[in-house]
């Protein structure tokens, strides 16, 4: 991966919407293109270049950017390497853990961008620093991100690791049978599994308080914010106190909500 170098990078485009908001918050004059998906800030106001797996390649190669950033699990690889065929630097992240996270914008921020660490980035980490398990005992806890088919966190994602730092248990990444990252799981097979809770982020399907829980009768639900649950970048500030009161109205006897 060409590496950028200090203070050369004047023209940016991402594909990924938590990169976006990462880059916003730090230096907003270096985004000439974003993908059709990124949300924050509200007010971005730059070219959209199509979906984060589907980008017009062609479009982004006329924007000339000075370099592409893009993630292992969010984009194609098809689309990078017609990017890099194209001549364009793509610095790729791949982000599993929190810890990830805070390593991986330090490095894409400061080394390939060229930009001081910004404050936020310092917020995050303290706050997180103060991350204690929900009282009470752990929950085993099924995570759904789509319907039709279910699937649910598996092992080895950033979600699961924010879950889990919460003192949540999700038997999907503690399974060996089950090796895969978002595995398909039939509703019977999660109902069989006596779950305590069941977490639905409005991303990327859009649970609601109208569309989720009723599959789940008798069993918890806590509605989350899928951006303070899936991305890596400035909403991890407040995600910890996001993500803890919403999880706390779900605990038994709690009547769930946001």
């Amino acid at each position: 991966m060409p590496l950028a170098g200090a203070g050369t990078v004047r023209r940016v485009v991402s594909l990924v919407p938590s990169l976006t908001e990462a880059v916003a918050a730090t230096e907003p004059g270096l985004l000439i293109g974003v993908t059709d998906w990124c949300s924050h800030p509200a007010d971005l106001a730059v070219p959209r270049i199509g979906g984060t797996k589907n980008p017009d390649v062609a479009r982004i190669v006329g924007l000339a950017p000075d370099l592409v950033i893009a993630n292992d699990e969010e984009n194609r690889r098809p689309d990078l390497d017609g990017l890099r065929a194209a001549g364009l630097p793509v610095w790729v992240t791949d982000i599993r853990t929190l810890d990830q996270a805070f390593r991986s914008l330090d490095r894409l921020l400061t080394v390939g961008c060229g930009l001081t660490r910004p404050a936020w980035l310092d917020a995050a980490e303290a706050a997180w620093a103060e991350v204690r398990p929900l009282p009470g005992p752990a929950h085993r806890a099924v995570v759904p991100i789509w319907r039709r088919p279910w699937m649910v966190l598996g092992h080895d994602t950033f979600a699961g690791d924010l879950l889990r730092r919460l003192g949540l248990r999700l038997p999907h990444a503690e399974d060996p049978a089950r090796p895969e990252r978002y595995p398909a799981v039939p509703l019977p097979q999660l109902l069989a599994g006596r779950p305590d809770l069941v977490v639905l982020p409005d991303e990327p399907y859009r649970f609601t308080a109208d569309d989720g829980p009723e599959a789940f009768p008798g069993i918890p639900a806590a509605l989350v914010s899928g951006r303070h649950l899936t991305w890596y970048g400035p909403s991890l500030v407040e995600a910890l106190a996001v993500l803890t009161a919403q999880l706390a109205r779900a605990r038994p006897g709690g009547s769930g909500g946001r």
